[in-house]
């Protein structure tokens, strides 16, 4: 299976456990790496072929724009059942970062891995 990847997606997101974290926005970093068989809009030169990763972003965006989540755990769990339900992804691994959230890191996050390849 080959892969399509989306790197560095920057969101203005609701997350945070947090009193004044709800009450703000704070930057989160998404990476994302999706099985998909780039075969077949390779041989069409179709976009309706291929796994559009314009509309993914978007659709990731809509989500973390569209509710608070406490956890980093939480959002990407979510993130990563809308991509497999929504966008028929049947594989993925997505990476959630959180910069600033402890002083002496650039970030923290969690990566998950799901699906079969």
């Amino acid at each position: 299976m080959d892969i399509v990847y989306i790197k560095d997606l920057r969101v203005a997101a609701g997350i945070g456990i947090y009193d004044w974290e709800k009450a703000i926005k704070q930057q989160v970093r998404i990476d994302l790496e999706m099985a998909w068989d780039n075969s077949v809009p390779a041989a069409s030169d179709c976009i309706d072929d291929a796994l559009n990763y314009k509309l993914t972003a978007q659709k990731v965006i809509e989500l973390v724009e569209s509710q608070h989540h406490d956890l980093v755990e939480r959002l990407a769990e979510d993130i990563a059942a809308m991509l497999m339900n929504e966008m028929k992804v049947p594989w993925l691994r997505l990476t959630v970062g959180k910069p600033g959230a402890v002083k002496q890191s650039k970030e923290v996050g969690v990566s998950i891995e799901r699906g079969t390849r």
